[in-house]
């Protein structure tokens, strides 16, 4: 904050204002800071959520018709296992009467458990080549295939094709699944086969020298001899045919256990088994290949020495225990992959359950309200006729307060009218009092008071009120000439403590004032009917509410304590065992905020107030009678609907773009119009209940994608707010008095 100086340029000490002004500012500044850090985390998770799907860094090019001039003839006829010992490229072929069974592109947690336990039943072991992404985000299935004596190798974080790769992206693809491998079963692997490789003949120019790279590393890289081929889902037959070797040849033969629909792959398997082991084939890994090729090779030398025996056939020789920053990097990525995954689909199975949750309750709930309320033979009991107290409390609403009056003279209920002039510096007491001497303006007291905020003045216009039925509207609301008399019907009920009126925007002919006016038609009255018929109204609006006089005063009048001075009355009202209710027909016409950034102000206010209401009535969860019904219903309703769901309700469109972007265009084309749909129609029965023109609707669609994910921010701001102990004040909007009487409301 710059320090103001005098005219001759001395610094002079920054006033109260300013100083309060300056801690106000600093105070903003870590919750701001916050907000974007939530915000940069949510972005991570989907980030990392992407990288793991292969939508985000993907590669989809596949080389194929490269030539193969540069790799030597022995590798491109030789056996399905490629090691370079010594630094000299070498095959090794699969021993007669011997299958290496293999599996690529797991794991899946349909298939590969099915695949483990198949192996497990005829104790066979199987070399699983694993994608890392996949690794990551199933790691329990890696840890008991591992622990079931099965070997796994590297099939690359994203399942690319390595030849269209940088060193860089080689080198990420291959430490990120050893990583994974890592986090999820303890253990690294130096076995390694590429994404749509085959047979050695199909190494080309491009491939081989990532393989002589990997070789360098100490990677064995393994293909295959005989393919199932069982990715084409031709039959059990056709892939135990394809999958059996010509005569008594060993093979390499390659199954998948993921990587799409693997039904046939499961059913074929153990024939498979059954069909090898009566044509008398042992079943080994890469490794068990690889030693007995070792064993050969040390008796050709030394006729007469024994044979080391491998460990459970060599199931174990490619793993080697990981250790040290290796060991805790991979559990980190595990445990990252973890969060982002749960945060992803918790917060989509919360919005989807909630939203669709919302709507059909309210649906369901509005309709029997409706049909119940405008019965024919419905009554509150005997028509309420007596004269009632109308306060308007007011702080610099020049531009509003004389159409709020001429409003109220026009009542068709006989009340008085009490204008509390908080403070004003703009003459707002003074156009009250002319205003009063009106011809046809009768009844009318203005009290003003110094500047204590909207509770006290309310609170002072309660203690002044000649009724026991007492009307508070905001001073920049206007009444239609039956809503005092609507208002007050209820109170022939002696149960009900107050009432809530139906608030209207009136100022609807703007982009921002529409979007408000489908909010408050569709999200405040919808959701009024539902609260009034579960009993558990949360809000009264400043707007338009009547209360009982003797209500109020017995729970301590309009409380300072937090910025929602109408949802904490309302609450302890219910906690005292009154009832509160809605009134459909009692209709008033407030201005709603003209700009975003009053906007912002305003409902910021509003979710934050709610937030500490809710806060302080928090005893009420385990209250028992009136209060603990509404703590144990309307509490969580009021979490759900009003916090919960809309913080995640902007999902819907951040995964739609994300989906558009990354993975299925047509499809999330198709989902969001799905989804709106489903909002326009709840949207147009709400319209319909209220006897709104449904023009406004056709703003919805551009409501959902601006309004929404500002309202989200508010959220956010008034969460962290709330959870950073942070204080905010009353915040005056700027009004223009645009809404005139109610009959120029269109």
């Amino acid at each position: 904050m710059t320090i103001p100086t005098s005219s001759r340029g001395r610094r002079r000490a920054p006033t109260r204002i300013e100083r309060a002004a300056g801690r106000a500012a600093a105070l903003q500044r870590p919750r701001v800071i916050l907000a974007l850090l939530l915000l940069l985390a949510l972005t991570c998770v989907m980030l990392l959520d992407g990288y793991l799907r292969a939508e985000v860094g993907g590669d989809q090019r596949v080389r194929t018709g490269a030539g193969s001039g540069k790799v030597p003839d022995k590798i491109l006829n030789g056996g399905p296992i490629l090691t370079f010992r010594g630094g000299q490229a070498t095959t090794v072929s699969v021993p007669a009467k011997t299958i290496a069974l293999t599996f690529d592109d797991g794991p899946n947690p349909t298939w590969t458990p099915k695949v483990l336990e198949i192996l497990r039943k005829y104790d066979v072991p199987g070399t699983f080549f694993l994608v890392g992404s996949m690794v990551s985000r199933y790691p329990g299935i890696v840890k008991t295939m591992v622990r079931q004596g099965n070997e796994v190798g590297v099939h690359t974080f994203t399942h690319v094709d390595l030849s269209y790769q940088s060193d860089a992206r080689i080198k990420r693809e291959m430490e990120q699944t050893q990583l994974a491998l890592a986090g999820a079963a303890g253990i690294t692997t130096t076995l390694f086969r590429a994404p749509y490789s085959s047979e050695t003949d199909a190494i080309d120019n491009y491939s081989w020298p990532v393989y002589q790279k990997l070789g360098k590393e100490g990677y064995t890289s393994v293909f295959v001899d005989t393919d199932s081929d069982d990715w084409k889902r031709p039959g059990v037959s056709k892939i135990v045919q394809w999958a059996t070797p010509k005569g008594t040849k060993g093979a390499s033969v390659l199954f998948h256990d993921a990587g799409g629909e693997r039904s046939q792959t499961i059913e074929a398997l153990p024939t498979y088994i059954e069909k090898m082991k009566a044509k008398g084939y042992t079943f080994t890994t890469i490794s068990g290949v690889l030693e007995q090729q070792r064993a050969a090779e040390r008796r050709a030398v030394a006729p007469d020495v024994s044979a080391v025996p491998s460990r459970q056939g060599g199931l174990q020789a490619a793993h080697h225990t990981a250790t040290g920053m290796t060991l805790y990097e991979g559990k980190a990525l595990v445990a990252a992959v973890a969060v982002a995954e749960s945060v992803l689909s918790v917060g989509l199975a919360i919005v989807g359950v909630a939203v669709m949750g919302r709507f059909g309750m309210m649906v369901i709930l509005a309709r029997r309200h409706h049909r119940r309320r405008n019965r024919r033979r419905f009554s509150w009991g005997p028509p309420v006729t007596r004269p009632v107290s109308v306060i308007v409390p007011a702080y610099n609403e020049k531009e509003c307060i004389a159409n709020t009056l001429e409003s109220l003279a026009r009542s068709t209920h006989p009340i008085e009218i009490i204008v509390v002039d908080d403070g004003s510096t703009d003459g707002t007491s003074e156009i009250a009092r002319a205003a009063a001497e009106s011809p046809g303006m009768t009844n009318v007291r203005v009290i003003r008071q110094e500047n204590a905020g909207k509770p006290a003045a309310l609170n002072n216009g309660v203690r002044s009120a000649s009724y026991d039925i007492v009307v508070m509207m905001d001073g920049d609301t206007v009444f239609e000439p039956e809503t005092v008399r609507h208002l007050v019907q209820p109170f022939a009920d002696p149960s009900v403590g107050a009432v809530a009126g139906n608030a209207k925007v009136g100022n609807r002919n703007t982009g921002i004032g529409a979007w408000q006016h489908i909010e408050y038609v569709m999200g405040f009255n919808l959701d009024r009917r539902m609260y009034d018929l579960l009993r558990c109204m949360p809000t009264i609006p400043g707007a338009i509410g009547a209360f009982r006089r003797e209500a109020v005063l017995a729970v301590g009048g309009m409380s300072e304590d937090t910025l929602a001075e109408d949802t904490d009355i309302t609450i302890a009202l219910h906690r005292a065992g009154w009832r509160v209710v809605y009134q459909e027909h009692a209709k008033a016409w407030t201005e709603a905020p003209g700009s975003l950034k009053q906007l912002w102000s305003q409902r910021y206010r509003w979710s934050y107030g709610t937030m500490q209401a809710l806060w302080k009535h928090r005893k009420s969860l385990t209250d028992k009678g009136a209060s603990g019904r509404f703590g144990r219903v309307g509490m969580p309703l009021v979490v759900i609907f009003q916090i919960v769901t809309p913080v995640f309700a902007p999902l819907i469109d951040v995964f739609t773009v994300y989906s558009m972007i990354f993975v299925d265009f047509r499809a999330a084309l198709l989902a969001w119009p799905a989804v709106l749909g489903i909002q326009l129609t709840c949207a147009a029965y709400a319209f319909r209940l209220d006897r709104e023109k449904y023009r406004y609707l056709l703003m919805m669609p551009l409501q959902q994608l601006a309004y929404r994910q500002m309202m989200y921010l508010v959220l956010i701001h008034s969460c962290i707010t709330a959870l950073t102990g942070g204080r905010l004040r009353w915040q005056k909007l700027k009004r223009t008095g645009e809404v005139g009487t109610p009959a120029g409301v269109s």
